[in-house]
């Protein structure tokens, strides 16, 4: 290979790693950072929370109200603003009872708890009051600030309660609000935690993606990529039931570093050799470990019953199975038929590490620094 074709491929990779970078940057996690809980009372009253990443809810709020962005990283600030913007927040939500709009009358903002438990991720709430009519039967809702899947809860008076996953963009179905709520089947459940798993890798977790990719590059045969993968799934299935039912747990500024730090190690060590060794699989299963804890805070997050715990664990795995064998099925589309070729660790392996191995540095200094 001549020096100019070396240059060719290497500027490529760097082009890749800032694009990824950057897709990286300006893209939240809105899946696992957003939930919304409507609770009804008998005489018609309601509170809605809306939860979300603090620094996220500021850029998106100011990116509404058309003022001068605030600095996320001064937390007082960040406050303060959000404070300032809670009435404009009351413009997002639409709530359709009966075929007319309700609107809330009020709404507050509470900073992120100071104390949570380990894995959890700091949510800034809004919480909005107003008044329904006590006979209200049916409600539609709208959220006009996230893009992304988000759980939508309502609790009736009579303590029943349903969840549905609603697409940011998009209205609930109609739901009957004029009896208690019927449980949803374990089949209904299950398909909505697949989906999640599924979402959570594809499009949602792109470190997730470049942690696959890695594995697949090294040796692009379908049994090296088998075991590697199978390793990696058994890994975080074991630390993600574990971290569910609270038998262990990492703070998520500890885990999400190490999980950038984790694809650069298997990018980097796909620049050294090409072979699959039983340390690389010993290591695979240790960061599956790892990513297990990452995708613990999506679980988490919903507080769900314990009743739930199997059916989550069980549909949520799945999910994730099934996004990363896609991305496996893609990779090789894309590059699995040069791997028989001499050069393919040069020309495909090589470039493609490196750009993962930068993105990844990147993410580990970003996520060290909290941004």
């Amino acid at each position: 290979m001549d020096a100019r074709r070396i240059r060719g491929w290497w500027g490529l990779a760097l082009v890749a790693a800032l694009w990824l970078a950057q897709a990286a940057a300006t893209r939240a996690h809105d899946l696992e950072r957003t939930t919304v809980h409507l609770t009804v009372q008998a005489d018609g009253a309601f509170t809605l929370r809306l939860a979300h990443d603090p620094s996220w809810l500021l850029l998106r709020m100011e990116s509404f109200a058309g003022g001068e962005s605030t600095n996320t990283s001064d937390v007082a600030a960040r406050d303060a603003r959000l404070i300032a913007l809670a009435p404009q927040v009351i413009d997002r939500v639409v709530l359709f009872i009966d075929g007319h709009e309700v609107r809330p009358v009020s709404a507050a903002y509470a900073p992120p708890p100071a104390e949570l438990p380990a894995g959890a991720f700091a949510l800034a709430s809004y919480t909005l009051y107003g008044q329904m009519p006590p006979s209200a039967r049916a409600l539609r809702w709208y959220y006009g600030l996230v893009a992304d899947p988000y759980p939508f809860t309502i609790t009736l008076p009579d303590g029943s309660a349903l969840t549905e996953w609603v697409q940011g963009d998009a209205w609930s179905t109609s739901l009957a609000l004029g009896a208690p709520f019927a449980r949803p089947t374990v089949w209904t459940r299950l398909r909505e935690y697949l989906v999640l798993g599924y979402t959570h890798i594809l499009p949602k977790g792109l470190d997730h993606i470049l942690f696959v990719v890695g594995l697949f590059l090294l040796r692009a045969r379908l049994r090296p990529v088998l075991v590697q993968v199978t390793t990696f799934t058994v890994a975080h299935s074991i630390t993600l039931g574990l971290s569910l039912y609270g038998v262990v747990s990492l703070p998520a500024s500890v885990v999400e570093p190490l999980i950038a730090l984790s694809i650069v190690y298997v990018a980097i060590e796909n620049l050294r050799t090409e072979r699959l060794t039983p340390w690389r699989v010993a290591l695979v299963f240790l960061f599956g470990l790892l990513h297990g804890l990452g995708f613990a805070g999506v679980l988490t997050g919903l507080q769900l019953a314990r009743a739930d715990f199997a059916v989550a664990l069980t549909g949520f795995n799945l999910g994730v199975e099934a996004g990363q064998l896609t991305v496996i099925a893609g990779a090789a589309l894309l590059v699995g038929w040069w791997r028989h070729y001499a050069w393919y660790h040069r020309r495909i392996v090589v470039p493609a590490s490196l750009a993962i191995a930068v993105v990844g540095l990147y993410w580990t200094v970003t996520r060290l620094l909290g941004r």
